[in-house]
């Protein structure tokens, strides 16, 4: 349940302990498979507020609320002010982002400074732009921020789109392109502001340029092997040692995005009216979002992929949702009424099992009532949804209750409502499932999570 939590935090603590901001380490081991700036924020967290989990925590929270807002603003500057109201609901109430950001990893600050690399290349493109050396300069920072929360997948994604989004749209070879993206003042930026750490970091576990082509046991090789080659390039070619991760099928990486952008996936068919020419601002931003969507997903195609590593498109397509959503047309109306469907159903299946399980008893935690499945099904982030049987419901009574109302919630509004207050309506809600899910998720902690355990071994003699 709190899946890396205990790691990161302790890595955190570990650092404002010791004073070294440079190696992060684990129970005295150095810790190279991660860039420090999550650690940074969270270990700078705790000298404000002290040391506990939500201080650990409030670094991602405030940067999953600058997400939404960010989405909201580029929406608004490229589309119009409901697109960018559209685009920010879009991403503040779809299942993914708030599954993926109840752990402590640092996705969606990544995605963040992605979304606003994108932004700032294609301002610093417009002709009617006043400063595009300032917007330059933001792209080229928000790479550098990148890469100390991710490492070098956070420069490969916003050059790679931007790289695509050049070519198709003809602006690859023109020179008026590269004199207002500056790649040289860009790479400046870029160099001042990552390099630092990684030279410390490489200096500080030695040796220094150890290029072994392999990953094995028992053999250390400092940190520019780690981290380099085996957290990245052997990583992508599924060869890294230890192998610390479960790649998720294909298929399923790719349909695993309809539950993740639900209930708002019924909009997807829309995309496919509106018009992809860049000819003007609004288009520019459209096809930049496709360019943006389709390198990310292809490059997880060919590596090891897990669920949460496409939230970097999170952003693309909230736009594209939100410009679609602003059309009257059949589509948004199908959406709704594919909505109300769902929810209808996913109502009357909650009335019945709620009706089965009201007046079941529940002795102790709901760990009495689970079943154990084998460990491949828990490399998936819904997993331990396998573990529920009927019994187990009884202990999930609120949360069951919350969440056939917010379905509810979605049959009246798909069928009833039209244009704003359809999708607030839907938004309100998700806000309410996403709380039920929440309150189960409290439920399941003294099953899943390790704090029962670490509260034992606390309460030990010394």
């Amino acid at each position: 349940m709190d899946d890396v939590d205990a790691v990161q935090a302790q890595i955190a603590r570990n650092m404002l302990d010791s004073g070294d901001w440079v190696t992060a380490r684990l129970n005295g081991v150095a810790y190279l498979e991660k860039s420090p700036l999550v650690y940074w924020l969270m270990a700078s967290s705790y000298a404000v507020f002290g040391v506990h989990d939500w201080a650990a925590r409030l670094p991602l929270a405030l940067c999953t609320i600058g997400l939404c807002y960010l989405t909201f603003r580029i929406g608004k500057w490229a589309f119009g002010e409901f697109e960018g109201l559209y685009a920010g609901l879009v991403i503040a109430t779809c299942i993914g982002l708030w599954l993926f950001t109840r752990i402590l990893i640092p996705d969606v600050i990544l995605t963040a400074a992605i979304a606003l690399a994108m932004w700032a290349l294609l301002r610093s493109l417009e002709e009617q732009e006043a400063s595009p050396v300032l917007w330059a300069s933001v792209f080229a920072a928000s790479i550098a921020v990148g890469l100390l929360l991710k490492g070098l997948i956070a420069a490969v994604f916003p050059l790679g789109a931007a790289f695509v989004y050049l070519l198709v749209t003809g602006q690859l070879l023109r020179l008026r392109t590269w004199q207002r993206i500056r790649p040289f003042t860009g790479a400046a930026i870029i160099l001042l502001l990552a390099a630092p750490w990684h030279v410390l970091a490489t200096l500080q576990n030695p040796p220094y340029f150890d290029w072994t082509p392999r990953s094995e046991p028992g053999q250390y090789h400092g940190f520019f092997w780690f981290y380099f080659l085996n957290e990245h390039v052997f990583r992508f070619l599924n060869m890294r040692y230890p192998r610390d991760y479960n790649t998720v099928p294909r298929h399923l990486f790719w349909l695993f995005h309809l539950l993740w952008f639900f209930p708002w996936s019924a909009f997807l068919p829309g995309l496919a009216k509106l018009s992809y020419r860049a000819t003007d601002r609004a288009g520019n931003m459209r096809v930049m979002a496709l360019c943006w969507i389709g390198f990310v997903m292809c490059f997880f195609t060919l590596s090891t992929t897990q669920e949460y590593y496409s939230m970097p498109i999170y952003p693309a397509l909230a736009l594209l949702m939100g410009c679609s959503m602003v059309r009257s047309d059949v589509w948004p109306r199908a959406g709704a009424l594919m909505i109300a469907a769902i929810g209808a159903i996913a109502a009357l299946a909650i009335v019945f099992l709620y009706a089965q399980v009201w007046n079941l008893p529940t002795p102790g935690d709901i760990s009495n009532a689970l079943r154990t499945q084998g460990f491949e099904a828990y490399t998936l982030s819904l997993g331990h949804m396998g573990d529920l049987t009927l019994q187990s419901l009884a202990y999930l009574r609120l949360p069951l209750l919350m969440a056939g109302m917010a379905s509810l919630g979605l049959a009246l509004t798909g069928s009833r409502l039209r244009g704003l207050p359809l999708y607030l309506g839907l938004a309100a809600s998700m806000i309410l499932f996403l709380n039920a899910a929440r309150l189960a998720m409290i439920t399941f902690d003294p099953y899943l999570a390790s704090r029962p355990l670490a509260d034992a071994l606390l309460a030990q003699p010394d």
